[in-house]
């Protein structure tokens, strides 16, 4: 492909090297596979800054180079290339480089602080019942067809979001469902394309530290960029933040929610009324109709709690904006379970188990209050907090387990780099202040065993914050941990 087909939606300034429009025969933003003839994107990362590599991506003949720096090069013919942004041209390029395979698709981005991916398998399971070809981009995996691939970010970097693309227009899918986090919105990876529909969940302070973001109005307005690049809104109205979200959006809106009235004044256009519990030996879940403009009469999902309803109605939302028919969107919230997300793990007949990815307060929150309406004779909170993380999340997911849980169980999540001991002695310190009743037991399988061992009757245990998380890491190395094998190797040994 020439130099100047790929740069035709990019603003840029040619700042040295030959004249002309070289035939670029890879485009890369990896140094290490830069060479003769190709397109080198200097991105500035966390770790690393390619435009340290540039010297030497030239010295190895490539064709041109993409810089948002002033850079010393030896003489050549490439093309150096000067833009505002490198990982704004990296998404452009990229679309450009696998032929805009958006275009072929129907996108829907799902943003929010918590129910991404649980509405990300909804949708998915309710459009493929109407009949779609879907392919899933999220937090779990890249799934498309008999094709299944471990998930490295919840949305991965641009060049490998388009090349993703292509494989699925490709394979003859027709509608792409994708969580769309708020880092990869702050770091254009999903430039160069218009969603068909953006999605907003909820939004609460979350990912606010180092690498992340530096407060919650840097978060909010991350989030809300999906809004300015969408032709079709679905959002949550009964969140206080809507108004904020909405700016800039020129796209057609649709509001969903438990209340009549959303946050901007106007009636919820997708309502859920007459909510039921549902309590069966093994299942805990919701029934509920949609309201509004829409009427559907005792749709089930097999999962508990508000937020679950909430999730439902979203993937409804989107399900009904693409025509489904009821008997689709009825059968798929009722079957669809997504794994570590309100997870049953059969333990005992007489006390049930959940594992879920709750990993901050707002969610843990959520999560412990819907359980506590179902009345179980103990709710067992079993947590840890990640390190290296903002230390204002473990204080307050102590508080709020300390606040709803009649026992917590503390242990270790993911310390990475900090002492696991320290990190419990933060959450211990908020927990105390509730005056709400906790062990500390450090080794998380031994935390499981204790929850198991010292059930009883009518209890329900939560393990939150790995949910489909298959690791544990610790000082940079990622030891094999999943929870579904732990409580496995706990039942076993009990048998022996």
């Amino acid at each position: 492909m020439r130099l100047k087909e790929l740069l035709k939606d990019i603003e840029y300034e040619i700042i040295g090297g030959a004249a002309g429009d070289p035939e670029v025969g890879s485009l890369t933003y990896d140094s290490r596979k830069a060479g003769e003839g190709s397109l080198f994107v200097c991105i500035a990362g966390a770790n690393a800054d390619g435009h340290v590599y540039a010297p030497e991506v030239v010295k190895n003949g490539a064709a041109a180079v993409v810089t948002e720096k002033e850079l010393e090069l030896p003489p050549s013919d490439a093309v150096i290339i000067k833009v505002a942004d490198s990982r704004y041209a990296l998404a452009c390029l990229s679309a450009a480089w696998f032929g805009h395979p958006a275009d072929s698709l129907k996108v829907i981005g799902i943003t929010g602080t918590k129910g991404k991916t649980t509405t990300t398998y909804l949708t998915k399971a309710v459009l493929e019942h109407a009949g779609h070809k879907v392919g899933l981009i999220g937090t779990i995996e890249i799934s498309w067809g008999d094709d299944h691939i471990p998930a490295k970010n919840t949305t991965p970097e641009s060049y490998v979001l388009q090349e993703t693309f292509r494989k699925m227009v490709d394979s003859g899918v027709d509608t792409v469902v994708m969580e769309v986090s708020s880092q990869a919105l702050m770091l254009h990876r999903t430039a160069g394309f218009i969603f068909d529909t953006g999605v907003f969940t909820n939004i609460e302070p979350d990912h606010i530290g180092p690498n992340e973001h530096k407060d919650f109005e840097d978060y909010l307005s991350c989030k809300a960029r999906l809004f300015r690049q969408c032709r079709f809104a679905l959002v949550n109205g009964d969140d206080p933040h809507l108004k904020r979200v909405l700016e800039g959006c020129s796209a057609e809106i649709m509001t969903y929610g438990l209340k009549e009235f959303n946050t901007l004044g106007n009636r919820n256009d997708l309502r859920a009324e007459n909510e039921e519990l549902i309590k069966i030996p093994g299942e805990l879940g919701v029934r509920f109709d949609i309201t509004g403009k829409h009427e559907i009469r005792g749709l089930e999902v097999g999962t508990p709690g508000d937020f679950s309803v909430y999730n439902a109605l979203s993937a409804a939302g989107i399900a009904l904006h693409y025509n489904a028919d009821e008997k689709s969107i009825r059968e798929a919230l009722k079957n669809e379970h997504v794994k570590g997300r309100i997870e049953a793990v059969k333990v005992s007949d007489e006390f049930s188990l959940i594992i879920d990815y709750a990993h901050n307060a707002m969610a843990l929150e959520s999560l412990l209050r819907s359980l506590r309406k179902y009345e179980p004779g103990r709710l067992i909170s079993v947590f840890g907090c990640g390190g290296n993380r903002a230390k204002s999340r473990r204080y307050e997911m102590g508080e709020v387990s300390g606040k709803y849980a009649d026992l917590t169980i503390i242990t270790s999540d993911n310390p990475r780099y900090e002492d696991p001991s320290a990190i419990i002695d933060d959450i211990e310190g908020s927990i105390k202040k509730t005056g709400g009743d906790y062990i500390r037991i450090e080794d998380r399988k031994e935390a499981i065993a204790y929850a198991i061992r010292n059930g009883r009757k009518g209890d329900l245990i939560i393990l939150a914050g790995k949910g489909h998380e298959d690791y544990q890491e610790i000082k940079g190395v990622k030891y094999p941990m999943d929870e579904r094998v732990l409580i496995r190797e706990i039942l076993d040994s009990e048998k022996g």
